[in-house]
């Protein structure tokens, strides 16, 4: 992104202002949402939030039809995990994610992985945490302190609103050279609150573009030194969930914000220094069409695919069929597993578990992905596929 600086503070007044702080840097100070004057709805505004919420409730639906629904939400959170992590630089893989989940150490393991564990974790706090706590600072900083425990970053006050002056811009320049500067400290408790406000107001903006606003307005504000960027994006689905738009936390949109990344900080900056909140919201609300039906073809194809394996344990594992759906039901929530998991799972002797790993082996379900004799662990490939063909093409 280009560094550009605005002229005078009063054609930015709708988005916020410039001010020059005692350290001779100028920081900026976002006015209250919702902005001023009002957002205008064009036509084309206008259709992509009848197409937004048109997608977003075919998505709800689509996931109700799936039999186990939470089932789906289990890996559809690490996917969201691995890219939303990537745009912050982690190089981990859903993979990577999925087998140290599984306690599986390799010497390649990407140090960062735990990073990207931390997420799946911070997320599930958050949605755990918001049927008792409504979407508020307080719950926005424990979201942070899951995020950041005990990994890089975690010296930076995991948790604990920023007292000092952070910035964004290349690597190694200096607060003069960013490319923006949040508000200063003593300001951020104060935008908060009003973020807080705005977000549990009255206002007659439809959902979507409050949303769109508040993403916006928190990244902006910037009240951490590190992990606003993965906390904004989960203040989308969160927002979503807690206003019963979606039933299960299923639309994340860092799959949509990695693969137009220029894009997205472009438009970031734009509001910021122009106060373009419409080009924003057109740009918004396209990723919550193209990410809904992503996310619908995805729920799709796990039904097809579970019944394709439905049928192969029906026509290949005769009076051990009964076990065989379990295991499949499992491996929909642990896709690698060990024949001891199984052997708990079903509760047989070590070899009848043994055996029923190697049918779903000879059926193509599961294959082996250790290559040891013992302590192997079996991977349920075409389902995490699903999921990892999306994030292979998030990077391209």
């Amino acid at each position: 992104m280009a560094k550009t600086r605005p002229t005078s503070n009063a054609s930015f007044s709708r988005a916020g202002r410039y001010v020059k702080q005692p350290a001779d840097y100028r920081a900026f100070i976002p006015e209250p949402l919702p902005p001023n004057p009002a957002i205008q709805f064009n036509d084309e505004l206008q259709v992509l939030l009848s197409q937004a919420d048109r997608a977003l409730g075919r998505l709800d639906g689509s996931i109700q039809t799936l039999p186990h629904p939470d089932l789906f939400v289990y890996m559809y959170v690490r996917k969201e995990a691995v890219l939303s992590s990537q745009i912050e630089g982690t190089q981990s893989s859903l993979q990577d994610v999925l087998a140290a989940e599984a306690k599986i150490l390799t010497p390649d393991r990407p140090q960062d992985v735990d990073e990207v564990v931390n997420y799946v974790r911070a997320m599930n706090h958050g949605l755990d945490r918001l049927t008792s706590l409504p979407i508020s600072v307080r719950l926005i900083r424990e979201i942070h302190a899951e995020l950041l425990q005990g990994v890089r970053g975690s010296y930076l006050t995991p948790g604990e609103i920023r007292t000092s002056q952070n910035w964004i811009g290349p690597t190694g320049c200096t607060l003069n050279e960013a490319t923006f500067v949040p508000p200063p400290p003593h300001e951020v408790a104060n935008q908060l609150t009003e973020l807080e406000r705005f977000l549990h107001s009255d206002t007659q903006l439809p959902l979507l573009v409050k949303i769109g606003l508040a993403h916006v307005q928190f990244e902006t504000i910037h009240p951490f030194l590190d992990g606003n960027g993965r906390v904004g994006r989960l203040l989308i689905t969160f927002l979503l969930c807690e206003q019963q738009v979606l039933l299960k936390p299923v639309l994340y949109l860092s799959y949509y914000f990695k693969r137009n990344r220029q894009q997205y900080y472009e438009q970031l900056q734009s509001v910021r220094e122009a106060g373009a909140w419409e080009d924003w919201l057109v740009f918004f609300l396209q990723g919550v069409v193209e990410v809904s039906q992503q996310a619908t073809e995805t729920a799709r194809r796990i039904l097809d695919l579970r019944e394709a394996h439905r049928h192969a344990i029906t026509e290949n594992l005769g009076r051990t069929a009964a076990n065989g759906y379990r295991v499949l039901e499992h491996l929909y929530q642990h896709p690698i597993v060990s024949v001891n998991e199984v052997q708990e799972l079903i509760g047989t002797t070590y070899q009848a578990a043994n055996e029923l790993v190697s049918r779903f082996v000879e059926s193509g379900i599961l294959n082996e992905i250790t290559g040891q004799t013992r302590n192997r662990r079996f991977k349920y490939e075409s389902y995490i596929r699903l999921f990892h063909d999306v994030a292979t093409e998030a990077n391209a």
